[in-house]
């Protein structure tokens, strides 16, 4: 079972299912969305798994998309449509998902919404660590680990104190 977003094929437990798939497996899919959200992609994983290692595949929500039945000529182009319509239907989903995010980001940051987590107050001992650190009578290091604070961290607060002393 894979519960991992179909946005790509890079997923753990899609690939582990592939590798151990063989020849007259059946494989069930939800719908075509949850296979994959790319359209090249979707095609051509199909064409793997029902070409290459002659795997039956069937799309619950989509009968005409049931691998089993019409093997003729007549099926496969059918479910060949099908599948293509699906997919360009499911890329333009994602595509349509993903600007609506950025619009509603957007639309948030120009409202004054702060994203991510409030910064922590500073430690008390803050400025007096600081006040030595930027005169070298000790190391970022040793001024860090006073705060109680990685030194990565403590640059990037230092840098904010710096910028809003100048402002």
């Amino acid at each position: 079972m894979d519960r991992q977003s179909g946005k790509d094929f890079d997923r753990p437990q899609y690939k582990r299912l592939v590798r151990r798939m063989k020849k007259d497996d059946l494989l069930y899919i939800k719908s075509i969305d949850r296979l994959g959200r790319n359209y090249e992609e979707i095609l051509n994983q199909w064409r793997v798994l029902t070409k290459k290692k002659g795997i039956d595949i069937v799309v619950l929500d989509m009968p005409l998309l049931d691998t089993r039945r019409g093997k003729d000529l007549m099926g496969t182009f059918l479910a060949d449509i099908v599948l293509q319509v699906l997919s360009f239907v499911a890329e333009n989903e994602r595509v349509n998902i993903r600007q609506r995010q950025a619009e509603g980001i957007a639309a948030a940051k120009a409202r004054g919404v702060r994203f991510g987590r409030p910064p922590q107050p500073l430690p008390d001992d803050f400025y007096s660590a600081y006040q030595r650190w930027k005169a070298k009578k000790i190391t970022g290091t040793a001024a860090a680990k006073e705060c109680g604070m990685a030194l990565s961290t403590f640059r990037y607060r230092a840098a904010v104190y710096e910028n809003a002393e100048l402002l």
